[in-house]
């Protein structure tokens, strides 16, 4: 059984002091005599009751009536009627470093029609309630924004949205719903930050106005207002709305771009879409086709009419075009066509195609020769385009590729048929450079007509289509035929060569045989120069004898008579004796020099003779000369002449001398000489 305690009297006593503080404490708070609010915060004071009743319009008491009050408490302590007030406290407002704040009113003039954002050409300061709500101040989201700082704001009257908080009093659940709505949407447009472009990204901002008047009929791109400085209105690139509005500006995507730099923009107010800049590389043109702008007259002239061409700044094609360079230009209020001004290729093949791309749906030409052969050929037409007649040629064509597609490409297809229809296959090989100067000669004009400049055309060489054999067989027969007439022309130089290679061993043969020649003739001189000498001797001996006998005779005959008979006697005896010894001497020397001349002479009979060895050392004498003179042997012109069977050619005249003389006279043989006979 369990026991049940009770209280003491002291305990009861406890309990009942405890009731009492937290009455007393309640009423004191509900009373609100005494209220103390931080110096980081502030006071919201909602009056509970007021001898001027409630408020009929809005949802602020600006006079006094029980409700929200547009003043706010700051720090310190505060007095106030008992029982008459409730105090919401809330946190300062603030705004980080390069950071916005979103802001929006509960109470205020309702949003017209045409307005998407409250206005705040008068009513723009956020923390003097009483004073935006009379000058007018609308209710929703405004156009101005909050930058860095703290702001003192009835949140009651205003909420404000930042990326950190939503400050606000909350009221109730769909209230939170629609600041989270709101708070989301600002957070995917990056709106809480400064729309930052840097120049090393190469970008631009294209801004959309979400607020303002609407276009007017046929207009899709807002045009430019009050961005000169010195404008009353100058809006500083859309981030001074009201006076965006003020100048005329309109909602909807604007022509104003922005470049490189920082903004703070509403971005309820505006979005900022970041694309490329437009970069015209050198060696191109830039040629602007706009879709807004004025109305201009077109300055093409009455004989040009392929579109409008007009001034800078007009709706139409630009008749100055873009040099290159970097540009910030809308793309969604024109089109840049970008031409290049460099000679370009273009290639008629299917695997090859330039550098701008231009030809890349281009094929070889299919023709029909004369002798209906079916080839195809490959060509190149190398272009160029003179940058003042780019803006021509984008009016009349609206663009290079199809220009090159829809004109170029039939132009030049049905000029290279017509001329293959006129040519055999093998005259189309054969007369291919004849072909592609005079292709040159004649499109260059029609090329002109077109605002286009010809430089050249190349022409390859003509080859089947797909599984067709006829063009190779024919080619194999025409290397046949060539491989021929160069065998043809091969025989002949290969005979020419070997009719050189003779006659140039025949003058080796007598160069080599020369030398023995002049050998003999020096030994035949030598020996009879020696039998001379030797007979010179042999005289001188013989008469110095004679004198010597002479002498000693004398003196015998001086000596005596007698004496003188004897040695007369021996005298004429010794001298006998000399005389058959001087003459059997000499025999001698006549006999070894005569067998010596005959032995030389029979020598020089053994190689034709003198003459024939005379005829051969001018012979010789005469092939040096043409040889170091590099004559031709053969006249290159010849004139004829006389009998039949006369001599033509100096060449000839040396041949008969050489017959002639081994026939001898009247073309007998030539006699060999007699031996000479030995004493």
């Amino acid at each position: 059984m369990e026991t049940v305690q009770y209280l003491s009297p002291m305990g009861w006593k406890a309990i009942g002091i405890a009731i009492t503080l937290i009455v007393l404490a309640t009423l004191f708070r509900l009373s609100g005599v005494i209220r103390y609010i931080p110096n980081d915060r502030l006071g919201i004071l909602e009056k509970l009751w007021s001898f001027r009743g409630s408020v009929d319009n809005g949802f602020i008491a600006l006079y006094g009536e029980a409700g929200f009050q547009p003043d706010v408490v700051r720090g310190g302590l505060h007095f106030f009627m008992p029982f008459q007030y409730a105090m919401h406290r809330a946190n300062l407002v603030t705004i980080p470093q390069g950071q916005i704040g979103y802001v929006f009113a509960r109470d205020g003039e309702p949003l017209p029609p045409t307005q998407t954002l409250a206005s705040n050409i008068d009513a723009d300061d956020f923390q003097d309630v009483r004073g935006f709500l009379t000058k007018g101040g609308q209710k929703g989201p405004q156009r101005k924004i909050l930058r860095e700082g703290t702001y003192a704001i009835n949140l009651a009257q205003f909420i404000v949205l930042t990326a950190q908080s939503t400050y606000a009093v909350n009221l109730n659940a769909s209230e939170q719903k629609l600041f989270a709505d709101m708070s989301t949407l600002i957070t995917e447009r990056n709106g809480f930050a400064p729309v930052v472009i840097h120049d090393a990204e190469d970008l631009i901002g294209i801004v959309t106005i979400h607020d303002g008047p609407a276009l007017p009929d046929g207009e899709i791109i807002a045009p430019t207002v009050a961005n000169n400085p010195k404008d009353p209105n100058f809006h500083n690139n859309f981030q001074d709305p009201e006076k965006f509005l003020n100048a005329g500006g309109y909602r909807g995507r604007q022509l104003q771009v922005l470049a490189d730099g920082s903004y703070f923009l509403n971005r309820i107010f505006a979005t900022v879409e970041l694309v490329e800049k437009t970069i015209i590389d050198v060696g191109t043109v830039g040629v602007v086709v706009s879709y807004t702008g004025r109305r201009s007259a077109d300055i093409s002239g009455q004989s040009y009419r392929h579109g409008e061409l007009v001034e800078t700044g007009a709706r139409g094609v630009w008749s100055t075009p873009l040099l290159p360079g970097k540009y910030a230009f809308n793309t969604y209020a024109g089109n840049i066509i970008i031409v290049p001004t460099t000679n370009f290729v273009l290639k008629w093949t299917k695997e090859q195609f330039g550098e701008h791309r231009l030809d890349e749906n281009l094929s070889e030409v299919s023709l029909i020769t004369k002798d209906a052969f079916e080839p195809v050929l490959p060509l190149s037409v190398v272009v160029h385009i003179d940058y003042m007649k780019a803006p021509l040629v984008v009016q009349r064509f609206g663009d290079i590729k199809r220009l090159v597609e829809q004109t170029l490409d039939p132009m030049v297809s049905a000029y290279f048929k017509n001329i293959a229809q006129t040519k055999t296959l093998i005259e189309l090989l054969q007369e291919r450079s004849e072909i592609q100067r005079k292709s040159g000669d004649e499109m260059r004009e029609k090329f002109g007509s077109y605002s286009l400049e010809l430089q050249e055309v190349l022409i390859g060489t003509p080859r089947a289509n797909n599984g067709q054999n006829s063009i190779e067989q024919i080619l194999i027969q025409l290397r046949e035929r060539q491989i021929a007439v160069e065998k043809v022309e091969t025989y002949k130089l290969q005979e020419a060569a070997a009719i050189q290679e003779r006659t140039l061993r025949e003058k080796e043969a007598l160069a080599e045989q020369q030398a023995k020649i002049t050998t003999s003739a020096l030994t035949i001189e030598i020996s009879e120069n020696e039998g001379k000498a030797q007979l010179a001797r042999t005289r001188q001996q013989a008469e110095t004898i004679q004198v010597t006998a002479k002498a000693e005779a004398e003196k015998v005959r001086l000596a005596g008579l007698g004496e003188a008979d004897r040695i007369k006697a021996v005298a004429l005896a010794d001298a006998e004796r000399i005389k058959a010894t001087g003459l059997a001497d000499a025999q001698k020397v006549r006999a070894i020099g005569l067998a010596e001349a005959e032995a030389t002479e029979k020598k020089v009979a053994a190689f034709g003779g003198p003459d024939y060895q005379l005829n051969s050392q001018v012979l010789m004498r005469f092939a040096e000369a043409i040889e170091n003179g590099r004559l031709p042997l053969v006249p290159q012109i010849q004139v004829g002449g006389g009998e039949k069977g006369a001599t033509n050619g100096l060449v000839e005249m040396m041949l008969s001398m050489l017959v002639a003389d081994r026939l001898g006279p009247q073309g007998a043989p030539a006699a060999v000489p007699a031996p000479i006979e030995q004493h």
